[in-house]
C-alpha cells in the first residue's frame, strides 16, 4: 500500500515561510482557524500554543500549504493530498540542504519565474546551470532554504 507523506522544513518563521511558499507555488495556505477555535471551546488548548496571522488564530509554531485541487480535510483544512508543512526549531539552517524542492517552471520560464519569486523574497544563489537537456537555477527562500526552479 503507498504510504501518505508531506514535506516538513525546520525554520524560524514558519507563517513567512508559508506565505512565501503559498505564492512560489500557487498552492493555498491552511486555514486552521476553524479548528483551533473548536478545540479552544472544548478546553483542550490554550492561548499560549497560538498566534494571529491574517486576523485569524494559527498554530504559533507551525503552518502548512497545501495544493488547491488535492482533497482536504474540511474540518481542520489540512490537505490530504501534497502539503508543506514549516516547523518552528530553535537552531539556525547552517549548512546545505540534503533535501530540495525543484519548481519544474518550464525552459521558457526559468528567467521569469526566477525575478518573480526574487520579488516574493526569494534569493538567486547560482546563475542558470544546464545537464543535457535540463537547466536550472538555484535559489534560496527567505530563510536561506535552496530550492531549484528547473526546466
Amino acid at each position: 500500500m503507498p504510504v501518505h507523506f508531506k514535506i516538513v522544513i525546520d525554520c524560524a518563521d514558519p507563517h513567512r515561510l508559508a506565505a512565501f511558499w503559498a505564492e512560489a507555488m500557487g498552492y493555498k495556505v491552511e486555514d486552521h482557524s476553524a479548528f483551533i477555535a473548536g478545540l479552544l471551546a472544548q478546553g483542550i488548548i490554550t492561548e499560549d500554543l497560538l498566534t494571529e496571522v491574517d486576523g485569524h488564530h494559527a498554530w504559533k509554531t507551525l503552518a502548512a500549504v497545501r495544493n488547491p485541487d488535492d482533497p482536504f480535510d474540511a474540518a481542520s483544512d489540512a490537505g490530504q493530498g501534497m502539503r508543506l508543512l514549516f516547523q518552528q526549531v530553535p537552531e539556525p539552517k547552517t549548512v546545505k540542504n540534503r533535501l530540495h524542492l525543484d519548481l519544474h517552471v518550464g525552459l521558457a520560464n526559468i528567467d521569469a519565474e526566477t525575478e518573480r519569486l526574487e520579488a516574493l523574497g526569494g534569493t538567486r544563489a547560482s546563475e542558470r546551470r544546464q545537464e543535457g537537456p535540463s537547466q536550472w537555477i538555484v535559489m534560496q527562500d527567505p530563510e536561506g532554504n535552496e530550492f531549484c526552479v528547473h526546466s
